[in-house]
């Protein structure tokens, strides 16, 4: 299947929201986390679209989606995927997250469940206190992204999103060039809107509303060596949401959804049908 990745653009609270539609078959919302947009999701596009048609995103503030707007949260960014599934004229959707898109899509099935089909939540969280917690490992690779040369800082990004096996044998010059390109940006310079971002993420917290997703298929998918959201946190949701399935993949990092796209497209293709199958027996019944 031939991908034109055509931009679409909708206004929506102050922000012209930049987003793409690819593919063919029931529909699926992709939202991606901080700094990076919808260009990030071209592996699951180029692995989902020959039987889903998937809409990708910039979040507001991010890329081509401006401007962000005076109070950037949660909220209002689930506010905007209802915005695009409107113009797209879907009443309902599957929707994957990574990240702080995860929360996203949960703030967004909490709002509105019965427009949501499934949830899938890729290296993700319950809480933004998980991301933005300030321990010696988390400020050291922080900071390691802030100063140095350029090819220093993007070689310290590397080490937030690839596994130590990786990093070992990965040529990190070719590496960081190929996420540059679905990142959007050198990876050495964060978008300004990314702290903004980061503030939203640290402000939210699913905790309380996850038992009523209760019954929504969800998939929940971790990564063995993700230091920003680690596999407790992806087993904490898990058990939070009751029915939800959890998988970690070893040898895997927060990029796992660049790095390790097809075992992460065989796992989405999975849920995906089988959630669809149960919708539609449901309302055939």
């Amino acid at each position: 299947m031939s991908l034109a990745y055509r931009r679409q653009s909708t206004l929506h609270r102050g922000c012209t929201l930049s987003w793409f539609v690819e593919g063919d078959g029931p529909p699926v919302v992709m939202i991606q986390g901080v700094g990076i947009g919808a260009t990030g999701w071209r592996p699951q596009v180029e692995g989902l679209a020959s039987h889903f048609r998937c809409l990708c995103l910039d979040n507001r503030g991010f890329g081509a989606s401006q401007p962000a707007g005076d109070a950037l949260t949660v909220e209002l960014m689930a506010e905007d995927v209802l915005a695009l599934m409107d113009a797209q004229g879907w009443k309902s959707a599957h929707v994957v997250g990574h990240s702080l898109g995860g929360l996203v899509a949960l703030y967004l099935a909490h709002r509105a469940r019965e427009r949501v089909r499934s949830l899938a939540l890729l290296c993700t969280f319950a809480t933004g206190a998980v991301p933005t917690r300030l321990t010696p490992r988390m400020l050291l690779m922080g900071l390691r992204t802030q100063v140095g040369t350029r090819r220093m800082r993007r070689h310290a990004f590397l080490r937030m999103v690839l596994a130590p096996e990786e990093l070992a044998h990965a040529d990190k010059d070719a590496v960081a060039e190929q996420l540059a390109a679905l990142f959007d940006h050198d990876l050495a310079v964060q978008p300004p809107v990314a702290m903004r971002q980061f503030r939203a993420m640290g402000n939210a917290d699913a905790t309380p509303f996850l038992r009523g997703l209760a019954g929504l298929p969800t998939l929940v998918v971790s990564a063995t060596h993700d230091p920003i959201a680690p596999p407790t946190a992806g087993q904490a949701l898990a058990v939070g949401i009751p029915g939800a399935r959890f998988v970690e993949l070893p040898q895997a990092s927060h990029g796992v959804t660049l790095r390790f796209a097809e075992r992460v497209n065989a796992l989405l293709r999975e849920h995906l049908e089988t959630a669809e199958t149960s919708l539609q027996v449901a309302r055939s019944g």
